[in-house]
């Protein structure tokens, strides 16, 4: 898996997981904000960007993947911050490789597999050609409100998708249920997600936060899915302030 890595070797440790069709370039302003006072991780996860030769298998075999990153990169316990795809692979994390996660920040996960999503699937199949042309990648980046600035990039991440990883990441996104033993995460969490996201992301949300005893819930007014992107300067203030808190 690609990895980037910023700020102090000896800081403070946070992994940033991105979401499906982008890659680690998404948090290019978190990573700045961060970087003086924190050591920054940032993969692309399997089948995207940098790691697009890697086709994406399963939520299961990156999770373990990430794992393994954390304890050769680091060796100690991190902070984890995930969005949508990225966000379901946190609480994976969290989850299956607890040691290994000091806080985590679930922003914009679905918990509740999808009503028919086999049909879904088989659409996105039937659509997965379009993901190279310039114009559909286009619309499809305005619903995660990304900027103009980033916009080649994702246009370039969307090219390089294969329908492989395409199926493989959105089926397991679809299929996602809460793991059981999420209530039992002892470290800080925070779940995060927009006021105008559909109801089964405002739903899912809620349940994350229900499940786990002490967890808190962020719902953000305005905003869709697509939080970091659209409102970047609170979120990165808000995980700054939420990184300091002891």
């Amino acid at each position: 898996m690609h990895t980037n890595q910023y700020g102090p070797e000896s800081a403070p440790p946070v992994l940033l997981l991105h979401g499906g069709g982008a890659a680690g370039w998404m948090w290019q302003s978190l990573r700045r904000s961060l970087e003086s006072r924190h050591r920054v991780i940032v993969p692309d996860l399997p089948g995207h960007g940098e790691s697009s030769s890697e086709e994406y298998i399963s939520h299961s075999a990156t999770v373990n993947a990430l794992a393994e990153l954390v304890l050769q990169r680091v060796g100690s316990p991190v902070a984890v911050i995930g969005f949508s795809l990225g966000a379901q692979l946190s609480i994976g994390l969290a989850t299956q490789h607890a040691p290994l996660v000091s806080r985590v920040m679930v922003v914009s996960a679905q918990a509740k597999p999808m009503a028919y999503g086999g049909l879904t699937l088989g659409i996105l199949g039937l659509s997965a050609p379009l993901a190279r042309r310039r114009w559909f990648a286009r619309l499809q980046a305005r619903q995660l409100f990304i900027p103009p600035e980033l916009m080649e990039q994702y246009i370039d991440t969307s090219a390089g998708i294969t329908k492989a990883t395409l199926t493989a990441a959105v089926g397991e996104n679809l299929r996602f249920a809460l793991p059981e033993n999420w209530s039992r995460f002892p470290g800080e969490a925070l779940v995060m997600v927009g006021q105008r996201e559909r109801r089964l992301m405002r739903d899912s949300a809620a349940a994350i936060h229900a499940a786990l005893p002490g967890s808190d819930l962020e719902v953000v007014d305005g905003c869709g899915h697509g939080i970091p992107l659209q409102r970047p300067d609170w979120f990165n203030a808000t995980v700054s302030a939420w990184l300091s808190q002891e």
